[in-house]
Order: C-alpha cells, then structure tokens, then sequence
C-alpha cells in the first residue's frame, strides 16, 4: 500500500516536472498567448489522439450529460491556458507560475461544492500558507505595475484551472484520463479558431520546435498525468503537492533562459514547497 502510494505520488510529481516547462516556453516563444495555446492545443489534440489509437483507448463519449461536462472543462482549460500566458508575457517565469498557485486555496474552498467532502481544516491552512507566500511575490499594488498585472492574470488563471479540475475529477473513474484530455484539446482549438483572422503569423515556422515541445511533453504527456492522478487523490490534495511546479519552473527558467528570481520569490516559493511536503505525508495517512 505504501508502495503503491509513493509510486502515485512519484507520476504526480513527474507530470508536475513536465508542466513546469510551460512557464519557460510560454515566456520564451515569440508569439500572442491565444496563438500558442490554439497551437499548443491542435498539436496536443493530434498528439493525443495517435497515442490512444495505439493503446486502444475507447474515445466514445457515454452520454450527452458527459458531453455537456467535457465540453465545460475544454472551455475552463482553454480560459486557463490564454490567461496564464498572459501572465507570463507580463511578469517573469517566477511571478507567472507562482501566481497560479492560488489554485489549491480556490480548490480546496470549491470542492466542498462538487462532491459531498466536508471542508478540510487542514487544507484550508495549507491554502492560507500557499496565499501568504503569493502575497509575498507581489513587488507593487499597482495596476502600472506589469508584475502585478500578471500576478492577478495568475490568480484568474487559478480560478479556471481549479474549476477545470473539479469538474475532470468527476470524469475520471468512468474515462481514461488520455481521452478526456483529447475531447478539452478539440474544444479548445475549436473555441481559438477565430483568432485564425486576425493573428500575425509572421514567426509561426521558426516556433514550430517550440510548439511541438508544448504539445507533446508539457501537455500531452504531464496534464495526462495529471488528470489521471485525480483517481488516487482529491482534487485539492492533487493540487497542493503539483505545487511544487514552480519551484521546478524557477529551475528551469535559471537554466534556460538565466532568469534569477529575487530574495522575496525565494521565501515565497519555499511557504509554496512546505505545503507540497507536508501534504505529501498528510495524504498518506
């Protein structure tokens, strides 16, 4: 059980590693935020798609309530992705990708809402700590301020991203996690078709390698993985331990692109990787 538990944890965290990349390429590629995830979401969709012909996964949709629900969480997920970028573009990788984690707070207060789980004590002081820690990030209230702006375009993307997972969660004991990921992927792309009029794709064939990686590790492969840890934890315990994204992301954001995060992300990040720890062992139990 114990095993079995840590194994669990271990693909977590590794689609948790995977996503982590976003915050770099969504900083580094040079083109509009919707552009990329209309982009990101057509490759991924193929992706996807490939992958589940070759395992024989069932793509059949059983309902027209199921229908309706992946339908929602395509839109969430696209709302998620577009604001999230923006909040890249704004602020550094550091600001962006700590910004979302809001989402845990937003997750574990929602929860309560979407299945018959009680609010949780416990999850509800790991929200304040992960809350405490963005408010440490914000370097000025104010709107002139680009950092502030992305981190409040985060906190919106928080929002999508934890209603997204809510209602995934109640998919996922009846559909496996590669289908429901490819059903979001084609609403996204459908609902981004109509930027196709008005973008500028001067850069789009010098991106391609770029958007290939998005598409295929950062999404294809981690919120995959994501989605399909859904089965072994709650929603708002799933989102406090892939937390620990931005702290990966800062990583690679060091690495690739030499952006060094200041003293105030560093204290803000490690309140955001105490909660992943102590929720890590509190799920155990």
């Amino acid at each position: 059980m114990q095993n079995s538990h840590s194994k669990n944890i271990a693909v977590l965290l590794l689609g948790t590693l995977f996503i982590s990349t976003s915050g770099v390429l969504g900083k580094y590629i040079a083109l509009a935020p919707e552009l990329i995830i209309l982009c990101r979401a057509f490759l991924a969709g193929i992706f996807i798609y490939i992958f589940c012909k070759i395992t024989k996964v069932d793509l059949k949709i059983k309902s027209k309530k199921d229908a309706i629900s992946f339908l929602i969480s395509g839109f969430l997920m696209g709302a998620h992705w577009v604001t999230y970028f923006y909040a890249l573009k704004l602020a550094n990788v550091a600001l962006g990708m700590l910004s979302i984690f809001t989402y845990p707070i937003i997750t574990a207060f929602l929860e309560p809402l979407f299945t018959k789980q009680k609010l949780n004590s416990i999850h509800v002081l790991l929200a304040v700590l992960v809350f405490f820690g963005i408010f440490i990030l914000i370097p000025e209230f104010s709107f002139e301020n680009d950092d502030f702006k992305g981190i409040l375009l985060g906190i919106l993307s928080a929002l999508f991203f934890a209603l997204r997972n809510l209602v995934v969660k109640k998919q996922v004991k009846n559909y496996n996690g590669s289908m429901l990921m490819f059903y979001q992927m084609i609403v996204v792309t459908v609902f981004l078709i109509p930027i196709l009029f008005y973008s500028d794709f001067t850069n789009v064939y010098s991106q391609i390698p770029f958007l290939i990686l998005v598409a295929l590790l950062t999404t294809a492969i981690g919120h995959t993985m994501l989605v399909n840890s859904l089965k072994h934890f709650s929603a708002a315990t799933a989102s406090i331990i892939s937390s620990v994204q931005p702290i990966f992301g800062i990583i690679i954001a060091y690495i690739f692109i030499n952006e060094i995060p200041s003293p105030n992300t560093f204290i803000g990040g490690s309140l955001v990787l105490l909660t992943v720890v102590i929720e890590s062992f509190r799920s155990k139990k």
